[in-house]
């Protein structure tokens, strides 16, 4: 039965007010919803959060949200300039001011908030005003010509808005709080504190704990004078102290409201009459307003949805916020003030705090950070940021978490995983004249736990050599002495095919975690060719096709171009992930990952997805990973051009080109922009002439919107565009640098590259046409590669001297799949690692020491250890590692060929006990070799054992000989060798079923330096 259309009554057309309309259009695909919508001002919705910039450009269009004509084509009825005056709710109609009688049978009030003016004698002289509309602003401009000095009431969010608005008329400014600090609601003391100083440092003057008695004056703003005796001399008075909710229709028609104003609402944003909702600041749920755009824009959507018949329930929001306030950074999010007790809390009792609280504070470079923890240190309940809000991202994200933190409150403090502040890392460079960036990961640790900080590190130390009027140092590493831009020219003029060739002709040494995947990048990036057939160069992501995760296993992600699947390849997948234990997760760039897959299982796997149909999804490589789509014209009422149909195009030209960081696309449909275009790398949204593409976008912990490169062009022109703009980036952006961050460091920012790609200044285009076809024309599925060959197969072996298989890692059941179980501890002491012959109830000298005791190779005595055979040579890569099992004990052996060296090393990495090294990749340090940790670049001395880049860690090696092919570990019993380093004794977890009991002496605990032991030596 076909439903009669209902109408939809919208009271308000600000933010949230459109917001609504836009989910009401979006959500009633069926029709059903006649809307009509009263809007008090002039104009329709427009940015009330940025208002401020009206001052830059007096242009009331570039703050709109949507034209009139928007309006006309959703079919939405609009009243401009007429306020709603009167709601019947008997009758259900809504009167207006131009004597509109509108009958409804839905009502949505989103009436919003009026500024909070108070009642103080003068308060309504001339030259007072209020800070909420473009009217307003108006009138302040125009007033602010004759005036000279302005005071501010208010020192909250929009206080100091209205502050920077006076500030930037060119007015002596000064900002006037009642509370002892600004924001009030948002920062503590503290941050306050910084923020003063931040604002009285650019000329405005705060004055705090200011009580206003009267505005002086005779007709006219004169002057103010305050509680305390104190006047100050200002012509011109904004107000902005707040705001209180717009509720009188709804106290008029006898809905109700709040003690203190706002109309009370329910899970399902209605208020006390059924046929009526509420949102935004108007909304008063479960006693609170909430006075961010945020909220109010997820309540429109719960709203429109109930409307339409799709339940949601609302159940608060998040009040997070990152502002840029008058030039500073200042963040708020989650429960930043956990930590204080509440008025109600008796004297004392602290211990029934929800959290506990650790700051920082940069008085030199005005920044402070408080984070508030749980009283376990296990999750993060939230935090202030001023001055410095570029973490804002990652840590509100982990304040929404539920689960346990992987890091300590104190590692997470300050930005990094190893608790280091910028203003360390530069005093360290400063002091103790480091000279690379290697010095400073060893003095700072900064850039030793998870990597995400090292841009920031290399930007930092670049900084500092150049300040001190040094010559900065752009060299890729210490192997060799060009950028990673100048040997990308180098290889492709040369035409150097191997690392070998490149490091033989303009390097030294035996290279290192960072030139081997670079290089092995630029090889691809110019010749295509099968990564496998170098593959000890490639991290691991590469080395194994793969993604590596916890625990050291991978994930699989196949190609899905553009989103489009068949119901053949659906039921492929989902019997793959049942045969093999995988976990299975719909991303959010519309592909299948299955999680869980160990090394030795990945041919099987993609053996059965390649006979499916399916390519490798370059998940695992710094490569195009997706193009997401909306369904564009082919289903969608709104879509201009087939998105779905160009997506696939634009993925299956450029699957597998490699470049310097992971590339992510999208195509849109129309402006509605569903496929989030603009936070790609590159994106395309449909116009009606063609298509806009944008560039050098980037969604993630620092989102970037994308900058329109061209607008209106056709397809053969767009496909053109992205080639140059893909190849020219791959030459000339340095190693592990998304778009975004390339091109804020290019001089002459998208003008410049507009320049280069579009007219073609530097004459390269050709060029850069040409090196793309040679890409698209020479594309193979590496995996397909692989399962087609036994040979490389062989490569994902688990063992190299052994066909057996075992677990590495604990899985659980959780909504009917499995994952890996959390890790147990911080990492393993090494001290609990080390083999040793004797024990002793003294402590080791080095427990009591400042720094580390040696530890030298296992020296067992005579009649202990033998010399073991282990494997061929040719069953150990080049270059390269492979594990091999002893009894119960998994041993990494390194073929260093290019040293004409073998090294053994136990498999597991100390810091998050996860099997893995023998996949690390090989190099040297001032000569010396080592291994990089695959999982977290945690890097150690194949001669030693020791951690090189955190000198926590430590690992066991042994004596390795070759005698003809024949490969030899000189290793003790296997009941000595298993009774430290048996797998379900060092894993995370129960990793094997039915094992024995795993050893009560490994910790949970961090370890100290000074745990390492030093092993004992034969008499």
């Amino acid at each position: 039965m076909v439903q009669s259309p209902k109408t939809v009554v919208v009271i308000g057309n600000g933010m949230v007010g459109h917001r609504f309309c836009e989910r009401l259009i979006e959500f009633d695909r069926e029709r059903t919803c006649n809307i009509v919508t009263f809007c008090e001002e002039p104009r329709p919705a427009y940015d009330r959060v940025n208002l401020t910039k009206y001052f830059e450009h007096r242009q009331a269009d570039r703050l709109a949200l949507a034209t009139p004509a928007w309006y006309e084509q959703n079919r939405i009825t609009l009243f401009l300039g007429d306020r709603a005056t009167e709601i019947d709710r008997d009758r259900k109609v809504v009167r207006s001011a131009r004597g509109k009688e509108i009958a409804y049978d839905i009502l949505v009030l989103a009436t919003g908030s009026v500024p909070f003016v108070p009642t103080v004698p003068g308060i309504d002289k001339t030259g007072v005003f209020v800070y909420r509309t473009i009217e307003d602003l108006e009138l302040i401009i125009g007033y602010g010509q004759t005036a000279k000095k302005a005071a501010v009431i208010g020192g909250g969010l929009l206080g100091l808005e209205a502050a920077k608005a006076t500030y930037d008329l060119g007015l002596e400014t000064h900002v006037v709080e009642f509370a002892p600090r600004l924001m009030p609601r948002q920062i503590d003391d503290v941050g306050s504190k910084v923020l003063v100083g931040k604002i009285n440092a650019l000329g405005v003057q705060v004055h705090l704990n200011k009580n206003t008695k009267e505005i002086l004056g005779n007709g006219k703003v004169e002057g103010m004078a305050f509680a305390d005796g104190a006047e100050l001399d200002v012509k011109m008075i904004v107000v902005s102290a707040g705001i209180k909710p717009r509720d009188d229709l709804a106290r008029a028609c006898g809905l109700m409201v709040g003690q203190r104003g706002g109309v009370v609402v329910d899970d399902n944003l209605r208020t006390s009459d059924p046929a009526i909702y509420a949102i935004g600041e108007v909304a008063l749920y479960g006693g609170l307003i909430y006075g961010l755009v945020a909220p109010g824009y997820e309540m429109a959507e719960i709203a429109a949805s109930n409307i339409v018949g799709e339940p949601r329930v609302f159940k608060g929001a998040d009040m997070s916020t990152k502002l840029k306030l008058m030039g500073v950074d200042v963040a708020s999010f989650g429960d930043c003030f956990a930590d204080i007790p509440s008025p109600q809390t008796p004297s004392g009792a602290r211990g029934s705090l929800p959290g506990k609280a650790i700051t920082y504070e940069d008085p030199f470079k005005g920044s402070y950070k408080k984070l508030v923890f749980n009283q376990e240190g296990t999750r993060l309940l939230g935090g202030i940021l001023v001055g410095d809000a570029s973490d804002y991202g990652t840590l509100s994200i982990l304040a929404k978490s539920s689960d346990t933190l992987a890091m300590t409150p104190t590692e997470v403090l300050l930005g990094n995983c190893n608790n280091v502040s910028k203003a360390q890392i530069c005093d360290a460079i400063r002091l103790k004249n480091l000279c690379s960036v290697d010095e400073v990961k060893a003095c700072t640790r900064a850039g030793t736990g998870c990597g995400g900080c090292m841009p920031l590190v290399v930007d930092l130390f670049k900084a500092q050599i150049k300040a001190a009027g040094k010559k900065v140092n752009n060299n890729l590493c210490e192997h060799f002495p060009v950028t990673r831009q100048e040997l990308f020219e180098i290889i492709k003029i040369k035409q150097i095919k191997t690392f070998d060739d490149a490091l033989a002709s303009h390097g030294r040494g035996n290279g290192c975690e960072i030139c081997k995947p670079a290089v092995a990048s630029i090889l691809a990036s110019l010749w295509n060719e099968d990564v496998i057939t170098q593959t000890t160069i490639q991290d691991t992501n590469d080395r194994f096709l793969a993604n590596i995760q916890r625990g050291g296993s991978y994930s699989v992600v196949p190609r899905v171009p553009g989103g489009e699947i068949t119901p053949e390849k659906l039921i492929a997948l989902g019997t793959v992930a049942r045969k093999f234990g995988l976990y299975a997760k719909i991303t959010g760039a519309q592909r299948v990952d299955l999680f869980g897959a160990p090394v030795q299982h990945l041919p099987d796997i993609w053996e059965e997805l390649v006979n499916a149909g399916f390519e490798s999804g370059h998940a695992y490589a710094k490569a195009l990973r997706t193009v997401k789509s909306c369904v564009g014209s082919t289903w969608c009422r709104f879509g201009v051009q087939d998105s779905v149909g160009f997506a696939i195009r634009v993925e299956n030209r450029y699957k597998g080109f490699r470049a310097p960081h992971k590339i992510k696309s999208a195509v849109s449909g129309c402006i509605r922009e569903c496929a989030e275009a603009q936070s790609k790398d590159f994106g395309i949204i449909a116009t009606e002439k063609g298509w806009n593409l944008y560039v050098c976008g980037n969604g993630g912990a620092k989102p970037r919107h994308a900058d329109l490169l061209a607008g209106d062009i056709d397809d053969e022109t767009c496909i053109q565009y992205i080639d140059r703009f893909l190849m020219y980036y791959t030459q000339t952006a340095d190693r592990l640098t998304r778009t975004s961050v390339w091109l804020e460091k290019m001089e002459g920012g998208i003008e410049q590259l507009k320049n280069v790609i579009i007219h073609d200044s530097l004459g390269i285009c050709a060029e850069l046409e040409r090196m793309m076809q040679h890409q698209v024309d020479t594309y193979q599925c590496e995996w397909k590669a692989v399962v087609n060959d036994p040979e490389k197969r062989k490569l994902f072996k688990q063992f190299a001297n052994t066909e057996e298989t075992e677990p590495t890692i604990e899985f659980v059941k959780e909504r009917g799949q499995q994952h890996p179980g959390p890790w147990t501890g911080a990492f393993v002491a090494s001290a609990e690692l080390m083999l040793r012959k004797g024990e002793t109830n003294q402590p080791a000298e080095s427990d009591q020491a400042d720094s580390p005791a040696p530890l030298l190779p296992f020296s067992p005595s005579i009649d202990e250890a033998r010399w073991i055979q282990v494997g061929k040579v040719w069953d150990f890569p080049k270059d390269g590692g492979a594990t091999i099992k002893y009894g119960k004990t998994q041993i990494a052996v390194f073929n260093f060929a290019s040293r004409g060296a073998w090294y053994a090393s136990q498999n597991m990495c100390p810091h998050r006990r996860e099997f893995v090294l023998a996949r690390g990749l090989l190099g040297d340090a001032a000569d010396k070799p080592k291994v990089a940790c695959p999982v977290h670049k945690k890097t150690f001395s194949l001669e030693t054992g020791k951690g090189m880049s955190d000198k926590e860690f430590a690992i066991q090696t042994f004596p390795v000989k070759v005698d003809g092919d024949d490969v030899y570990l000189h290793l003790p019993s296997i009941e000595t060798l298993d009774e430290m380093f048996a797998t379900e004794k060092t894993c995370n977890g129960s990793c094997h079923d039915g094992g024995q009991e795993k050893s009560k002496a490994l910790p949970v605990r961090k370890a100290r330096a000074g745990d390492v032991l030093m092993a004992a030596t034969a008499e």
